[in-house]
């Protein structure tokens, strides 16, 4: 099973941007990468996801900000999070379709 470590929060302004990185410890060629979130006192939500051959997906509160993309050579996916708002405060997650692997997450808190 694939472990994943996400990296890249913190704390940004409204309007700011942040990548997200997620790593894994083994190939995820053919996985299918997802990215969900975890705002506070709430469920966790489906953010964004990327085939393996590049289709990607997003949420509508999402779309047209983030961008999701992969580089398998150096097993990693990103989320690229433009024009931040105080509502995308919560813990991303980087999680694995096949396998089904999770992240420990990382906290992004967009805030002025």
């Amino acid at each position: 099973q694939v472990q994943l470590v996400e990296s890249g929060g913190g704390l940004v302004q409204p309007g700011g941007s942040l990548r997200l990185s997620c790593a894994a410890s083994g190939s995820i060629f053919i996985n299918t990468m997802r990215w969900y979130r975890q705002p506070p006192g709430k469920q966790r939500e489906f953010v964004a996801k990327i085939t393996s051959g590049g289709s990607t997906n997003y949420a509508d509160s999402v779309k047209g900000r983030f961008t999701i993309s992969r580089d398998n050579a150096k097993n990693t996916v990103y989320l690229q999070m433009n024009s931040l708002k105080p509502e995308d405060t919560a813990v991303y997650y980087c999680n694995s379709l096949v396998g089904d692997s999770w992240g420990q997450g990382t906290q992004v808190t967009v805030s002025s």
